[in-house]
C-alpha cells in the first residue's frame, strides 16, 4: 500500500507525478497522491492518513525541511512505514531536523563522485570553504559549468553553444558527458542510496 505525497511545487510535484505513472505502470497499489503545502511544519493530519490507510511506502517529491519534518511526526506515531525521496531531501540538514528519524530513508541521488580519487582536489578545496563537498547538487552542478565552459571555448552565441554541444563529449567531474538531438543528456545514472541519522547515505542493499 503506497502513498505518493509532494510539495505542490515544480520540482517535488513533476517527480511525485512521474513516480505514480510509474508505480501504476508496474501494476503496484498507489492508495493516495497528495499535496502539502510547502514551510508547513505540522503535518499531523497527513501521518493520521498514512496511519488510518495503512501505507507500507511513502515516496515524497519535495525538498529536505518537510521531508524532515514528516520523518520525525511519523515516527513519533509509531509509524514503521519506509519512506523514499529525491535528491531535493538528501541534505544533511535533513538529519538536524529528523534526528534518529532520518535513519533508513530510501534516497535517489547522484552517485557519490566526492569520492572519486580525481575530483580529491575539488573536494579539499571545498572543505576549505567549510562547505559539503557531498551536497546533492554539488557535482552535477560543477559539470554544467564545465559542459557550458566547453562550448563557451568554441562561440559565445547561445544557439551555436547548444548545436555544439549535441554533437559533443565533454570530460567532467562526473565523467564523459554526452547529450542527444533534444539537449537531453544521454546515460545520467541514479542511485538508491540508505539515508543515516549522522547525515550520510550508503549504497542501499
Amino acid at each position: 500500500r503506497i502513498a505518493v505525497v509532494h510539495d505542490k511545487q515544480q520540482y517535488g510535484e513533476g517527480l511525485a507525478r512521474a513516480v505514480q505513472d510509474g508505480l501504476k505502470k508496474g501494476g503496484a497499489n498507489v492508495v493516495f497522491f497528495d499535496g502539502i503545502t510547502a514551510g508547513e511544519k505540522d503535518f499531523s493530519t497527513l501521518v493520521a492518513r498514512l496511519k488510518k490507510e495503512n501505507i507500507d511506502f511513502v515516496y515524497y517529491g519535495g525538498y529536505h525541511p518537510e521531508m524532515g519534518q514528516i520523518l520525525r511526526q511519523a515516527r513519533a506515531a509509531g509509524l514503521k512505514t519506509q519512506f523514499m525521496g529525491p535528491e531535493g531531501v538528501a541534505n544533511v540538514s535533513l538529519s538536524n531536523i529528523a534526528g534518529e528519524s532520518a535513519e533508513g530513508l530510501l534516497v535517489t541521488k547522484p552517485k557519490n563522485y566526492d569520492q572519486v580519487p580525481a575530483n580529491k582536489p575539488i573536494v579539499d578545496a571545498i572543505k576549505a570553504k567549510k562547505q559539503d563537498p557531498s551536497g546533492a547538487f554539488v557535482w552535477t552542478t560543477y559539470a554544467a559549468l564545465q559542459s557550458l565552459q566547453a562550448g563557451l571555448n568554441q562561440s559565445d552565441d547561445p544557439a551555436e553553444i547548444a548545436k555544439y554541444l549535441k554533437g559533443a563529449t565533454v570530460d567532467t567531474v562526473m565523467g564523459p558527458l554526452s547529450w542527444d538531438q533534444k539537449g537531453d543528456l544521454k546515460g545520467f545514472e541514479f542511485g538508491v542510496f540508505t539515508w543515516h541519522a549522522n547525515g550520510t547515505a550508503t549504497d542501499a542493499k
